[in-house]
């Protein structure tokens, strides 16, 4: 029987970069739908999980994307919602690439570092897929700077994550000044960077002061880098005993979480597919 694929993207154009990975994954019928929201999605998910039965309803399964990912969270829980019983399919959420991102970037600090009893710091921890980072970063036994412009927005981001990491250890941090960065950065062994676009986060000069810093990742793909003196492409390059990491040094890692996530829907029909689930799935590919 082949494989079906309902991508419900809450954004109006539907994502070409999902629907082209959905496609490099293997997936037979891809169904593409764009503009979903919480009041539209029922029937698209009755008309998938009510068309097939029994051991064939494995072969369906659902992928929840788009660029805003407090609207794929509330997608996510109310596809969740529409199934009852065994009558159900299972769900990638990767809104924006929020969780294939994050576990990619804690995937390449690993390589390098134990990560139980590590210090951490996190900038723009309380965006999509920094506080992925933090809250895997958390479940990995690290102690976690969750850094933010503002300590209200970073202690919010602390107590979401709390409720996912029983004894996560996580400390909010202003991180809006090079002032408050440095502190926020200070005796970390790791730095990722998770912010918007074209903002620097972490100046080279401040980057350079942490004697203690071991491996410093920019997810940001737009000049200026989000950490100063760090190459798009860099993977692992040694700045000065810093093993450092750009956007797309991370993004071949990314790339094989997002494919191997798509090629595991079809493996049961009871799987949902969030930040946890995604991070076990990448540390069995390293």
């Amino acid at each position: 029987m082949k494989t079906i694929l309902l991508q419900l993207d809450t954004d109006p154009q539907p994502s070409v970069f999902d629907r082209v990975v959905a496609v490099d994954a293997g997936v037979d019928q891809l169904f593409v739908h764009g503009g979903v929201t919480v009041d539209n999605v029922e029937p698209l998910v009755h008309g998938l999980m009510f068309t097939r039965g029994g051991e064939n309803l494995k072969n369906s399964a659902i992928f929840i994307g788009g660029s805003q990912v407090a609207a794929g969270e509330a997608l996510l829980k109310k596809v969740k919602q529409t199934f009852f019983g065994p009558v159900r399919v299972s769900v990638l959420m990767d809104s924006n690439g929020s969780n294939t991102t994050a576990a990619a970037a804690v995937l390449s600090a690993r390589r390098h570092l134990a990560l139980k009893g590590c210090r951490a710091t996190v900038l723009a921890a309380t965006g999509p897929v920094g506080q992925r980072a933090a809250q895997i970063l958390a479940s990995e036994g690290a102690h976690v700077h969750v850094g933010s412009r503002g300590l209200d927005r970073a202690t919010q981001a602390c107590e979401a994550i709390a409720r996912e990491v029983p004894g996560a250890q996580l400390t909010p941090m202003a991180a809006g000044t090079v002032e408050e960065v440095r502190q926020a950065c200070h005796g970390a062994s790791l730095v990722i960077a998770a912010g918007a676009a074209g903002i620097e986060l972490l100046p080279e000069s401040v980057r350079r002061e942490l004697k203690d810093l071991k491996v410093a990742i920019d997810l940001n793909a737009v000049p200026p880098a989000g950490i100063g003196g760090i190459a798009v492409h860099e993977k692992g390059v040694d700045h000065a005993g810093v093993l450092c990491y750009g956007a797309i040094g991370v993004g071949g890692l990314k790339m094989k979480i997002h494919k191997a996530a798509v090629q595991k829907l079809f493996t049961a029909n009871d799987q949902v597919l969030d930040t946890a689930a995604i991070y076990q799935l990448g540390l069995a590919l390293v």
